[in-house]
């Protein structure tokens, strides 16, 4: 119990930091994104958080929602723009993930989370990732990602 609150503690810290540091970029990338028409400019979207429990995470829209005649969504390639393909590699499109932190829906550092589609597929020491809450980044990234074994 101690230590889930020293990580708490440390994740509100750490969050609070970076959001005060970083809010200019949120403000500017999402003026760009609406700009760009891209409404709303914050993507949200169910994950498996805690025990499973479901929560919106937050993230900037990078792709558009364009049709063909049928109705149904273009291929990923076709809906992305330069910026919206940037803003995917600088991680930048990630940063109101930081607001789930904030509100205790993810730590910095856990498990990453994936679509709720997905948790009847896991394995019994996969479903264990939900005893912790997910993270913005895993411990492998943060120690070597793909150098280690």
């Amino acid at each position: 119990m101690k230590n889930k609150l020293i990580k708490r503690f440390f994740d509100i810290t750490i969050a609070h930091i970076l959001f005060i540091i970083i809010l200019p970029l949120i403000a500017i990338i999402y003026m760009i994104v609406l700009i760009g028409l891209w409404k709303p400019a914050i993507f949200k979207q169910a994950r498996p958080g805690l025990y499973g429990r479901p929560y919106n995470i937050y993230k900037f829209r990078t792709m558009r929602n364009l049709k063909d005649r049928n109705g149904n969504l273009l291929t990923d390639d076709k809906r992305l723009t330069g910026f919206r393909k940037f803003l995917i590699r600088a991680s930048l499109y990630e940063l109101p993930v930081l607001w789930n932190v904030l509100k205790g829906n993810m730590s910095l550092v856990g498990p990453r989370p994936l679509l709720i589609k997905y948790l009847d597929r896991y394995t019994p020491e996969q479903a264990r990732g939900h005893e912790v809450k997910p993270g913005i980044t895993g411990w492998a990234q943060i120690n070597g990602r793909n150098a280690i074994s």
